[in-house]
């Protein structure tokens, strides 16, 4: 619709798109709340409803007594938080813009800015609201220690890469089933409650539950990030090259299929 063209070098050209990411990852963290802030504090407050929630009902269950020996509210965190990272980013990058949207009549813009500025979003979020809600715990009850934090920091960056590599497959499948995609995106979500291992020590599980389980790239980020946290916790039924794997065949299936996906979009797809 508009044509967009101007010389520009290497460096200029990478600029441009680096400032295009920026502003729309901007609009993105301010699309839910006009004031970030806002945004913020809700998403503190789910991850703090869902550790204390599962605190409770765990300490119910008598499940605490079996998990790692450590900090018992730093376990729960360790996997409510990467659930939380991976689950949102998937919910966001699913939802960006795809070829069919306004905005991508706006040149330069594009679906790669908008796929890699929803799933920035997702990581500003989820980081900030990690960061502060360790150092509140750290300066009303102390006792935040990690075994390794660059290795648990790496987990956490894998259940965001993960989210937005799936997320990418759901936004390329959308248009052409738009119904059916978001119940198996739901279904995936809702399955990651329970397939995700963060109330369990995969160590702990018998052989035959692990076969439920070891399907899910969270489920082996998750027990990883535990054996980073805690010096007393050695998974030996994860591995961290499996998400990394998953990710970028899933990340790699996605970009093929939007492009595809894009080539073939009708501006009739966006009032389906």
């Amino acid at each position: 619709m508009f044509k967009y063209s101007s010389q520009q070098n290497g460096f200029s050209a990478a600029f441009n798109i680096l400032r295009l990411i920026f502003h729309n990852t901007v609009r993105h963290v301010r699309k839910s709340h006009g004031s970030p802030l806002i945004g913020l504090i809700t998403n503190i407050s789910q991850a703090i409803i869902l550790v204390a929630v599962f605190s409770f009902m765990m300490s119910i269950l008598g499940i605490s007594r079996n998990s790692v020996r450590g900090d018992f509210i730093l376990f729960i965190m360790s996997g409510i938080f990467l659930f939380l990272t991976h689950n949102k980013t998937l919910g966001d990058v699913a939802s960006a813009e795809s070829g069919t949207s306004p905005m991508m009549q706006h040149a330069p813009m594009n679906t790669a800015i908008s796929i890699t500025s929803a799933a920035l979003s997702a990581l500003y979020i989820q980081f900030l609201s990690v960061a502060v809600i360790l150092t509140v715990y750290q300066l009303g009850w102390g006792g935040v220690e990690f075994q390794y934090l660059p290795g648990a920091f790496a987990m956490f960056m894998m259940a965001w890469f993960s989210g937005a590599a799936i997320g990418t497959v759901v936004l390329a499948a959308k248009p052409w089933a738009p119904e059916f995609v978001r119940v198996v995106q739901t279904l995936y979500t809702r399955a990651n409650m329970f397939t995700s291992g963060k109330m369990f020590l995969a160590n702990a599980m018998p052989g035959f539950m692990l076969a439920f389980f070891k399907w899910n790239p969270l489920f082996h980020t998750i027990d990883q990030a535990r054996g980073y946290t805690f010096v007393n916790y050695n998974p030996h039924y994860s591995s961290p090259l499996y998400p990394l794997m998953f990710s970028l065949v899933f990340l790699t299936i996605g970009l093929l299929a939007e492009f595809f996906t894009r080539k073939r979009a009708s501006a009739s797809w966006s009032a389906r």
